[in-house]
């Protein structure tokens, strides 16, 4: 028979998971280009999170062009400064 867990179990459990997914791996990465530092997590070589800790118009590339942040592709020179990092093994991809 299946029996549910008790609430403060499943709560406690969330917010592990929440932070699995939002804080734990996050490493900070200074853009080659212009400075801008974020914080970047590698999921897997396909995938990645990028957390802004400031503003997307501290970056030239987004400024320039006339559309909200949220709309546009990462930043060509983050991406490369990224891409860098994990060629160098300074940024850790967990399935290689």
């Amino acid at each position: 028979m299946w029996a549910k867990a008790p609430a403060a179990d499943v709560s406690s459990q969330t917010a592990v998971d929440r932070r699995g997914f939002l804080v734990d791996g996050l490493r900070p990465v200074e853009c080659t280009a212009c400075g801008t530092c974020v914080l970047v997590k590698k999921s897997s070589q396909h995938q990645m999170s990028i957390q802004w800790q400031t503003s997307t118009e501290s970056c030239p590339e987004y400024a320039s062009q006339n559309k909200p942040s949220a709309l546009q592709d990462t930043c060509s020179k983050l991406r490369a400064s990224i891409e860098s990092l994990v060629a160098e093994g300074l940024l850790e991809v967990p399935d290689g």
